[in-house]
């Protein structure tokens, strides 16, 4: 049977029924099964493994599965994806490193771009997830590897992603941005410095083949377009407090409520930083979703009018509070 039967609408879900019942060792004979039958690494990687994924983010979107649900596939698919590692072979190629984020505790895609380059020759370096900026710089400086893998996956994300870029450009390492944290079709990518960005992990491998020119992709990044970047940053703890405050949430989820308002205030910081209101205006719309489905649209309005008030001085920033707010 082709590889382009096999992995078709009745593979995918064979495979999320395994998922949805946390049966690791089914799901990992599944996808050993498509190896033996010759469908190779980066299809079974991305075209199974990488497709469930963004179903059982859908279900815990809509409220259809439970944070456990989702906690206890996602550890499934890990498990197939080191299964599927374990069956590639010796790098022939130059050295990468692959990195989340910091303050990105989701690392199966980036797992899985790790696991499609070293399938493609490359030697990769995994990282995890959640990485500082100051440990990667530090390991940059110990091995020099030929590029940085980064990956964004929530745009709230962006500034961090930003830190990330400008250490490894000052070490004089390139980096190649992937995830949907950079926006659509990678647009702030280049705002923050990256040298290119990828959709998918066999857009990572595209990438690697092609020469990086390290005289343009190290270095100090653009600089940001508004000062008020810089004051928000300083007022963030300030600003998340305050808006804490107004919501005022029952004890019980307090700490939920403080999460989503912290990334909020980043998705406002990191749109300053990249001179968008789009990475603003979808953040909210994605938070508004998770909030409707589980009954709490008033804590966001309350939220974004919080800051509102909070942020006079900047009426730029200001404006792109109201256009959200709409």
């Amino acid at each position: 049977m082709s590889p382009e039967r096999r992995i078709g609408p009745e593979t995918l879900a064979a495979y999320l029924d395994h998922l949805d019942r946390a049966d690791r060792a089914g799901a990992i004979a599944l996808a050993q099964e498509l190896l033996a039958d010759g469908v190779p690494v980066a299809d079974v990687l991305v075209d199974l493994v990488a497709v469930a994924q963004q179903e059982i983010g859908r279900r815990w979107l809509t409220g259809s599965w439970s944070v456990a649900q989702e906690h206890a596939a996602t550890h499934v698919s890990e498990l197939v994806v080191g299964a599927v590692g374990a069956t590639i072979g010796a790098p022939r190629r130059g050295h990468v490193v692959m990195a989340c984020v910091e303050g990105e505790w989701h690392a199966l895609a980036a797992r899985i771009v790790a696991e499609v380059v070293r399938a493609a020759g490359w030697r990769v370096t995994f990282l995890g997830a959640s990485v500082p900026a100051r440990h990667l710089v530090s390991y940059l400086h110990q091995t020099g590897p030929d590029a940085v893998l980064l990956s964004c996956v929530q745009p709230n994300r962006l500034v961090r992603a930003a830190r990330m870029v400008e250490a490894s450009r000052a070490a004089g390492v390139p980096v190649l941005a992937g995830g949907p944290g950079f926006g659509p079709e990678g647009r702030w990518a280049a705002t923050i410095g990256a040298a290119a960005w990828g959709a998918s992990a066999r857009d990572a491998v595209a990438l690697l083949d092609r020469p990086l020119s390290a005289g343009t992709h190290i270095g100090a990044p653009p600089p940001p377009p508004d000062d008020s970047y810089v004051a928000l940053l300083h007022r963030r703890r300030e600003l998340v407090r305050l808006a804490l405050t107004a919501v005022d949430p029952p004890e019980e989820t307090a700490e939920d409520a403080a999460t989503g308002i912290a990334h909020l205030v980043d998705a406002l910081i990191a749109a300053v930083r990249v001179d968008d209101d789009r990475l603003l205006r979808d953040f909210v719309e994605w938070q508004a979703e998770a909030l409707t489905s589980r009954g709490g649209r008033a804590l966001l309005d309350e939220v974004l009018g919080t800051l509102e008030r909070a942020l006079t001085e900047h009426p730029r920033v200001v404006a792109r509070l109201r256009a959200v707010r709409g």
